[in-house]
């Protein structure tokens, strides 16, 4: 057989069984190509055909670099690539051999660029890459150096500032200019600073693998010349999820031979959050003139009455490439929107149905997901799975009853229950900080075992303490206050106005912001504080006599099942609950959304910026979550949820309006909250 007739049969052995976009895609092999891959339209296939091809139409495999955003996103691509091309398996011993395609994340492939040209800005080939704790100890070192007090930035401040600048290309020369608010003035201050630390030390943090690698190219000809000439073809996967510095490296490395293919979908780009900016995907032919583009349509996923709520929500969004999902699969129930007196009501019904799929329909639990927006909302979800002995999987967001901040408000609560819990005392001493340091509570445990007593006692014994410092002694003194006064509370009034109390004595709110740097984390961690709140104040509602004892009787059980993140990850016939974010990529026979009331979705943040943009990801983030679903989708909404204790009302997502056509009104989402 001649080699073209030999080429024309493996074309067509890599196109059998692809529908005519897709088998275009694998088939279009050279010059700019944008392929639109919408939810369940057979991305992942398109790509790992696509490089197949290639290589079987003579690119040497080690000449295409496919970038990705996950290790396991790229390891699925190796693995698919190989059973393609029949090639070992990875841990095969003769991979090695074998060339095969650079695969990898951004990261990665940064790495490796910088590795070979470190030494051209000023770092060893074998530089350092920090971590988080290398960070905040650079960072304090120079606050310390500028003398800052920690009062007016925190090491965390500066590096989430510092690291908002890296990710879009601002330099330490260019952040007072850039800088708006008091703290940024003094990151700004520290910026040059803890990045010449940062490079006397050999060292670079996270964001600076892809800063400095996109430095090397736009500066250094001669790097970027002999890094893009390792290449004849690019493949990137996920672009609408790439930042700024992404982008023009990328954009740089392929300029010179033009093969650059970019699959992905500007309808679920939901990270703009962390930098993504969808403007990169919608402007690639803008940017590539002779851009070919190809629209996947078809989807093998979803049913066509789901398919037909995802299509009408996302055409809201003016700012997007015209697509419209087809289904590929027989039509199946229409999706539901169910309205319920509040979360308590909405955790009930959601789960018992849950429960009449797996006893009644004999669903498998890993069949169903329960969907939600904040990390918050699952907290109740858990409780009634738990009651239903129905196992689950939490993704996406910590177990509510595992996160730090939940914890330390408990262990409060445990010691007013029960004043032996040492453990608790132990934990709460000094959290807040509060001048009781892990030295000084080790003393105070050796005196208390000792004499035979318990560490109450001793810090209530002015002979037993009188050695101490003055801010330990001041720091015994504002814990032995805090825990009478409220303990006090517990059996004199509502138990939900005690813990209210409780947050507030111990400035709980200010320690987070100490904590954490990011606005959606500290954001995230008030409201799960203010959950316990409002599971205490459901608790007395449910339990007219109920005690603390009888609350944290009920946590405990609820919690005792839980087990380790590994053993999670090993049931896999569970339940999901997981976050929209953590759920983009997935699918499942059954899904429900929770919690689609504007000011969860979307969000808080979208609806006070006003911002059409924040909207629009927040819509974007919707239609993934309506895009998982593969045969029902039920969307549910409570009409009043708890706040810090007291029930409010709430107002139906923006969205509903919009996906059963009654959006005409924009008063509707408007409605004033008490």
């Amino acid at each position: 057989m001649s080699t073209q007739g030999r080429q024309t049969t493996e074309q067509q052995s890599l196109t059998a069984g692809l529908n005519p976009a897709q088998g275009d895609a694998v088939a279009t092999l050279a010059g700019p190509l944008l392929v639109l891959a919408g939810a369940g339209t057979g991305k992942t296939r398109v790509v790992t055909y696509r490089i197949a091809n290639l290589i079987r139409h003579g690119t040497a495999a080690e000449r295409i670099l496919a970038v990705t955003f996950t290790n396991k996103a790229a390891g699925e691509m190796r693995e698919r690539i190989s059973h393609l091309l029949g090639t070992p398996k990875s841990g095969s011993k003769s991979k090695s051999t074998i060339p095969s395609p650079v695969i990898g994340t951004f990261h990665s492939h940064c790495v490796g660029v910088l590795r070979r040209h470190a030494k051209v800005l000023g770092y060893p080939a074998k530089f350092t890459i920090y971590d988080r704790g290398d960070q905040e100890s650079l960072a304090r070192a120079v606050l310390r150096d500028l003398r800052l007090p920690g009062t007016a930035i925190s090491p965390a401040d500066v590096l989430g500032i510092i690291g908002n600048w890296k990710n879009a290309s601002i330099m330490p020369a260019q952040a007072s200019g850039a800088a708006r608010t008091d703290k940024e003035h003094l990151a700004a201050a520290a910026y040059r600073r803890y990045q010449d630390g940062l490079k006397i030390r050999g060292a670079m943090d996270f964001d600076d693998l892809l800063l400095n690698t996109e430095i090397l190219l736009n500066d250094h000809k001669d790097v970027l010349q002999q890094e893009a000439s390792l290449f004849d073809h690019v493949l990137v996967d996920e672009y609408q999820d790439t930042n700024g510095s992404q982008y023009r490296i990328i954009r740089n490395i392929a300029l010179g031979h033009r093969n650059l293919c970019v699959v992905g979908d500007d309808d679920q780009s939901i990270y703009g959050w962390r930098g993504a900016d969808v403007s990169h995907i919608l402007n690639f032919r803008k940017d590539w003139p002779d851009a070919k583009m190809i629209q996947l349509e078809s989807n093998y996923r979803s049913t066509g009455s789901i398919l037909q709520m995802a299509n009408t929500l996302i055409a809201y969004n003016s700012d997007r490439y015209g697509k419209t999902l087809r289904p590929h699969r027989p039509d199946g129930p229409r999706p539901r929107i169910i309205q319920l007196k509040d979360e308590i009501e909405e955790a009930k019904i959601v789960v018992a149905e849950v429960k009449r799929h797996i006893e009644q329909d004999h669903r498998q639990p890993r069949d169903i997901a329960i969907l939600f927006r904040t990390n918050e909302q699952p907290r109740l979800f858990e409780v009634e799975l738990r009651k239903a002995d129905v196992p689950y999987v939490l993704l996406g967001s910590q177990s509510f009853f595992d996160r730090r901040e939940i914890r330390d408000i408990l262990a409060y609560m445990k010691w007013i229950d029960q004043p032996d819990d040492e453990v608790s005392l132990l934990r709460v001493a000094n959290t807040p900080p509060r001048g009781l340091s892990t030295q000084t509570m080790q003393l105070l445990v050796a005196r208390a075992v000792k004499r035979g007593e318990s560490v109450w006692r001793i810090m209530n014994d002015a002979s037993a303490i009188q050695d101490l410092t003055l801010p330990a002694r001041r720091g015994i003194e504002d814990l032995r206050g805090i825990l009478n006064d409220i303990g006090l509370a517990m059996t004199s009034g509502p138990m939900s106005e005690a813990v209210q109390s409780l947050i507030q004595r111990t400035r709980y709110v200010e320690e987070i912001n100490r904590l954490y740097d990011e606005p959606e984390e500290r954001e995230s961690r008030t409201a799960s504080i203010g959950e316990v709140t409002n599971a205490i104040a459901a608790y007395q509602d449910r339990n007219s006599d109920g005690d603390l004892g009888g609350f944290l009787a009920e946590i405990a059980l609820a919690g005792k099942e839980m087990g380790s993140e590994k053993d999670k990850a090993a049931a896999k016939n569970a339940v999901w609950l997981l976050t929209m974010h953590a759920a983009k990529g997935l699918e499942f026979p059954i899904v429900y959304m929770v919690g689609m009331e504007d000011g969860l979705l979307p969000h808080s943040r979208a609806v006070k910026s006003g911002e059409e943009k924040d909207i629009a990801e927040e819509r974007r983030l919707c239609y993934v979550g309506i895009t998982r679903a593969q045969e029902t989708l039920t969307l549910s909404m409570a009409l009043t949820r708890m706040k810090w204790g007291k029930p409010r009302p709430t107002t139906p997502s923006r969205y509903l309006y919009e996906i059963t056509g009654k959006a005409d009104n924009p008063n509707r989402y408007k409605r004033q909250r008490s």
